[in-house]
Parts: structure tokens; sequence; C-alpha cells
């Protein structure tokens, strides 16, 4: 498993283990969580070929979850661990004669900055994206896909806006946005959105990988993957402000607006070479302002996907978490959570 010390890749490790599976993980550095759960470690990176194949040695099924998602960066570090890792994933699992290959993509890899309702598998790439990532990640996709043969059964799945416990990207990137008065509402407030709940999406993997094999309408299938309920973007992130005692979303700005804003941020990011990432980018805006739901009926009917914590069972047991780690914080003399590091899947 690649990725396996990350958000969602913990819990996939964690549903192998319960259910008795034997576990290999290849990750950048040790992990103590994995430690805990006594599996074997390979201190390796997604971009060295070598690192790779000695983790699919001798191995039934890999799921390839490692990643660097975000808004901005350098094409070329997207590419290196997005698209070439994958490349190295795949040419591994070939050599090594691995059977199974559950690839975790993105919805965002079809993503143009125009309005998804309720679309299926069928809505294509399009002509251009709007950040480095979903293009790292639609090539990743494609090179998966089109591995699938006999020998090693391939499949995609697009998780939506992953949440949960345990998050140190989404869900502390708003409240630390919000604590510092930077977020705005974007558009007129009424686009809907889809979220996936994390350990939904866990389950998710385990069963995909369960059905995929030669023949199987799984194998060298892609799929979207979400709570199966859209829900408003606005009324969602005021729910999850709620969370941390945070206020509403207060000021607003239109989704013309603020696309040309995010323009010219990335325009004088890239001209002066700042560090860091602009406050607002093109794909941010419309990600924040545009509706974007999809059909998981291919998902239901090809390997039984149906999210079983629902979102309102999944807000509680956020705001459990979160909870938990404020008196964690304060018996250590501390007055919040640690600011989240890069974004990383």
């Amino acid at each position: 498993m690649t990725g396996a010390g990350g958000f969602l890749g913990l819990f996939i490790v964690e549903r192998l283990i319960a259910r008795g599976d034997r576990v290999r993980a290849l990750g950048r550095r040790r992990s103590a969580a994995l430690d805990a759960l006594a599996i074997e470690t390979i201190v390796g990176d997604v971009r060295d070929a070598e690192s790779v194949a000695r983790a699919c040695r001798g191995v039934d099924v890999v799921f390839h979850a490692a990643g660097v998602a975000g808004i901005w960066g350098t094409w070329s570090h997207y590419y290196s661990i997005n698209t070439l890792g994958t490349q190295h994933v795949v040419a591994a699992c070939r050599a090594a004669g691995v059977g199974r290959l559950v690839y975790t993509s993105s919805p965002s890899v079809t993503f143009d900055g125009r309005d998804q309702r309720g679309v299926d598998e069928s809505v294509p790439y399009p002509r251009r994206w709007l950040a480095h990532y979903p293009k790292s990640k639609a090539l990743a996709e494609q090179q998966v896909l089109a591995a699938n043969s006999p020998e090693l059964a391939t499949c995609a799945l697009r998780p939506h806006l992953l949440w949960g416990p345990r998050d140190r990207q989404l869900v502390p990137r708003l409240w630390e946005r919000a604590r510092a008065g930077r977020l705005r509402r974007v558009g007129d407030g009424t686009n809907l959105i889809d979220t996936l709940y994390v350990e939904n999406a866990a389950d998710a993997h385990l069963q995909a990988a369960d059905a995929l094999r030669p023949g199987s309408p799984v194998a060298g299938n892609v799929y979207f993957l979400s709570q199966g309920e859209p829900v408003n973007c606005w009324e969602w992130i005021d729910d999850l402000l709620a969370i941390a005692g945070l206020p509403p979303v207060g000021k607003s700005i239109s989704t013309g607006w603020a696309w040309r804003w995010g323009a010219v941020a990335e325009t004088a990011y890239r001209l002066l070479r700042r560090r860091g990432e602009p406050a607002l980018t093109r794909f941010l805006a419309a990600q924040l302002g545009r509706s974007h739901y999809f059909d998981v009926g291919r998902a239901r009917r090809d390997f039984g996907f149906a999210p079983r914590v629902s979102l309102a069972e999944g807000m509680q047991r956020l705001r459990q978490w979160h909870a938990a780690q404020q008196t964690s914080a304060a018996a250590r003399g501390e007055t919040a959570l640690p600011a989240c590091p890069a974004v990383r899947a």
C-alpha cells in the first residue's frame, strides 16, 4: 500500500488488518501509527522505482493512494509524484506479477471550471485543467486504466472531498482560513457539492479490490465516489466552522470576481516568484463557487458501494474527534490544534 500513513491510507490499512490481511506499506518515512499496527513498512518514495519495486514483490493487490494535492506549485513537483510515481507503481506491479491494482484518483480530473450536476463516468477529461494537481492525476489515472490486462486488473476510484476524524488537510485549512479572516463565500451560496466521509472511502477501496479480477465489470473502469447526497456547499462549510466554535462565513464575493482575482493572484505569484500559495486561484474559485456532484450508480452496481456512515453520523464523529484533540492540546498547555502541514495525500 502506498500512502499508507496518510489520511485515507491509514483507514484502509486499519480495515485490511481488521479482517486479517497482511499489509506492507511504502512510505517516505516511518509512521508511529503504522508501527503501532505492526505492519511491514518499506521506507521509500514513489519517485524511486527501486523502492516501489521492493514494495510490490510478493503481494496480491496494490492500493496506490500516495500523491501530492494542492492548488499551487510547480508542474515538475506534481508530475514527478503523481504521474511518474504512478508509472513506477504500474511497472512494479507488472514486473512482480501483482494481480490487482486499485488507484486513488480524484473527480477534479474532469473539472474545467463549469458546473457538474449529477455527471457520471462518461464525462470526458477537459481540454485544459485549471491546476497542476488534476492534470497530473488525470495522466496517472489514464496510465492505470490503460494497464488493465488479464495479468493485471486495474481500476481507479474518484472519492470527492474527503473529510472526517484525523483530517489534517481540508477541514483544518478551512478553520485556519476562517480564524485568519481569509474565508469568503464565493457565488450566491446556492451551489451544491458532493462530499465523502473518509471511512466510507476506505470501505469502497476494499470493496473495489475484492470485486476486481480480469473480466469483471470493475476491471479497467473508473468510479466516482461520494455520500450520494449533495449538500449546499456553504451551509456545510458553516457546519464545519461551528464544530471549531467559529461563526458562519459572513463576507462574500461573486464567482466572476473570484475568478478574476484568482487569475491576477496566479500571475503575480509567477512573475514575482513568491513563496507559498495565493489565497485564491481560478481552480479554487471555481471549486467554491460552482456545483459539482456526481452519479455514483456505477460503483453501487459493480461492487456494492453504499456509504455505511451517514453525513450526520460522520459530522458527529468529526465533532467528537475535534473535542478530544482540543482536550489533549489543553493538557499539553496548547490552545489550539497545530497548523496543518502542506497538503499531501
